[in-house]
This record gives C-alpha cells, structure tokens and sequence, in this order.
C-alpha cells in the first residue's frame, strides 16, 4: 500500500506540472528488483521501494543515460521471516550461484 494514494486538488495539478511520464512495471519486476537489492547489498527493501528499481532495471523504460539518479529506498514494511521471491508463484532465483 506504499503507491496507494489518490490524486486531489492539490495534488494533481503538481503532477500535470511537473511529470513528464508515468511507467510500470510487473509484480515480478518488483520482486525481482527486490531481490536483486537484497543479493547485491544485503539490504531488505519493500515492494514499494522496487518499483523505482524495476522501472530503472527495465532496458529502455526510463532513459538514465548521463543523468544523476537519486532511489530512496526503505524497508519499514517487510516481513523479513519469508521474502517474496520465496514464493512459488514468482519463479525462479535470478541467480543459481547466490546464498540465502
């Protein structure tokens, strides 16, 4: 529920102004992007902070090339005692080679 909002009178007209394009990505791509965080950094972020790094992770969806790119990532609402990629329906690991 971290992306669950609605859009007011205050605040669409800030997105009109100031967004150039909305992306998404899949329930997969996030768990994935999850992860992913999780086997590079050790760090456990939740489903809404993936996002931004599955749009990132997508070839082609978010043009990054020579900007600075700034993800602010967070955990606060993680269960940590069984991780989504633990779960059947998300497939296999990305990686054979990596550890729990």
């Amino acid at each position: 529920d971290g992306l669950l909002t609605s859009l007011g009178d205050k605040t669409f007209p800030i997105i009109q102004q100031h967004v150039d394009d909305i992306v998404t990505v899949s329930e997969q791509e996030i768990v994935d992007a999850m992860r992913l965080v999780f086997e590079r950094t050790k760090l456990v972020i939740e489903a809404s902070s993936a996002v931004t790094i599955a749009a990132l992770l997508r070839p082609g969806l978010v043009d990054v090339a020579d900007k600075r790119v700034g993800v602010i990532l967070c955990g606060g609402n993680t269960r940590t005692d069984v991780f989504p990629w633990q779960q059947p329906e998300f497939g296999t690991p990305l990686s054979s080679s990596s550890s729990p």
